[in-house]
This record gives structure tokens, sequence and C-alpha cells, in this order.
């Protein structure tokens, strides 16, 4: 892990803690290219009821919009949550050089946990990974989250 890759995965983790305090899973991205942040962006599922509104698709679409171009070649995306089936995919459509991720996600992660769609040798574009990068971090509010979900579900099924 770099220096570098730790400070945008903070960025990326403050991304995580919006998505929390609005209601939505805390993930939170960054794209960066040239050691120069160009979009962050945070779940916003619950808040938009958008099934693709995962922080990955965000910052792409915010990154490719600042940078005029779909094209994000020689880029890299910190994301805190290993990207699912869907955002590996944008990220290998959009071609993003790089992806760092913290948590591994081993119930959907794509990018080694469950599947490898950003290295497979089938597809035209494979980008380099690191995983596990402040992982203890993102894992330690994933799971804060998930416990707060599920006790205020409880207590909701008791009051009814």
């Amino acid at each position: 892990m770099s220096t570098s890759d730790a400070y945008f995965m903070r960025l990326a983790l403050a991304e995580a803690r919006r998505a929390a305090e609005q209601g939505d899973v805390p993930v939170g991205a960054v794209v960066v290219r040239a050691e120069h942040v160009v979009a962050a962006d945070h779940n916003r599922k619950e808040a938009a009821q958008d099934p693709t509104a995962h922080a990955e698709m965000l910052a792409i679409r915010s990154a490719a919009e600042e940078l005029g171009s779909w094209r994000l070649e020689d880029s890299t995306l910190y994301v805190t949550m290993e990207p699912c089936p869907m955002c590996a995919g944008a990220l290998w459509s959009a071609r993003v050089q790089r992806l760092v991720y913290a948590a591994p996600d081993e119930r959907a992660g794509a990018a080694g946990s469950l599947y490898n769609v950003v290295a497979d040798s089938r597809l035209n574009h494979r980008l380099e990974v690191c995983g596990g990068v402040l992982a203890e971090e993102a894992q330690a509010m994933l799971q804060a989250f998930f416990r707060d979900l599920r006790a205020k579900s409880r207590a909701g099924k008791q009051q009814g």
C-alpha cells in the first residue's frame, strides 16, 4: 500500500460515511488521475430508489463528464468495498487502469472474491487491482451499519 493509496482511500471512506448518514450502505468511491481527484461519490440507492446508484457507477459517470470522455484511461478508482459485477463491468467499459478497494465482498465481489471480471483474459481490457487498503476500517463501518439496520428492524417488529 502506498501513501497515496491510503490518502485516497480515506477520501473514499469519508464518502462512505456520507452514504451511511443518508441511510445507504456505506460505500464510497473516488476517481483519481495524475494524483488529482476527478470525481467522488457514495452509494445513493435508497435516496434515489435506483438500483444502479452504486458509488462506483456515480463516480465513473461524474469523472467521464468532468473529463469530457467516457475513456478513463490512466485513472484509478478507489472504493471502500470490492465492486459487484455491474460496477466491475463499468470499470472495464470505462477503461479504468487501476482499481484499489478496501474490503472484499465474498458474496458479490467481481474483482477476485466471487468473480474476476476486471482481470478476465477473455476481455479486451484488464485492470490492475490492489485490494485490502484500509480494509479493517471499511469492514468496521459496514458491520456497524448492518448491525444498526438489524437492530432497527427487530425494534420495528417488536412494536408491530
